[in-house]
């Protein structure tokens, strides 16, 4: 059996050593996982196509053995990722965690929203996907999520009381994540 791997694609000025991914990392690669947690380009001032162009770059071979984990912006970079992919791709899966398949009212992201997303073709290109929200995100209303779980079938976890789900909020270690990379993997 093929190798499982993971890409965790951090969001807005996140990086690779923020928030949950470290533990993330060490968690799955005890399980076998090969997980990679790119640097995204100007993580300060991110630019669409730049962040397009990298992870296909990072991104080798996408198949069902390869699975998606998102953090805020790098949810939609995940679902434009999958929108570009070839019609005969298709991976196992996607976690989309404080993700916004809309605009959130930050004009430093207006690249990401050019294009409408393609939802039909996104949810071809993975076999499953969850979306993990909270309840109380001041940066990411919860109906993002909603969208998500609607439009993609994801199976929706609102998370209560847990801000933006970033290491600013106390989260350095975010179990159900996890749990639902396994769900989908095993």
């Amino acid at each position: 059996m093929s190798q499982k791997r993971i890409y965790i694609i951090h969001g807005w000025e996140g990086s690779p050593e923020s928030n949950w991914f470290p533990w993330l990392r060490r968690e799955l690669e005890k399980r076998g996982f090969e997980v990679t947690i790119p640097e995204m380009p100007n993580a300060d001032h991110p630019v669409f196509s730049e962040w397009l162009e990298h992870m296909q770059k990072v991104v080798k071979n996408p198949d069902q053995n390869t699975f998606l984990v998102g953090h805020s912006l790098g949810v939609i970079a995940i679902l434009k990722f999958l929108e570009a992919l070839a019609p005969d791709r298709k991976i196992g899966g996607a976690v989309l965690v404080a993700g916004f398949p809309e605009p959130i009212g930050y004009k430093e992201l207006d690249s990401f929203f050019a294009s409408p997303l393609k939802y039909k073709k996104i949810k071809q290109a993975a076999g499953r996907f969850a979306a993990i929200n909270s309840d109380d995100d001041p940066y990411v209303p919860l109906r993002n999520g909603e969208i998500l779980e609607e439009k993609l079938g994801a199976e929706l976890t609102i998370f209560p009381k847990g801000s933006h789900l970033n290491q600013g909020a106390g989260f350095t270690k975010l179990p159900i994540v996890m749990e639902s990379i396994l769900r989908m993997a095993l």
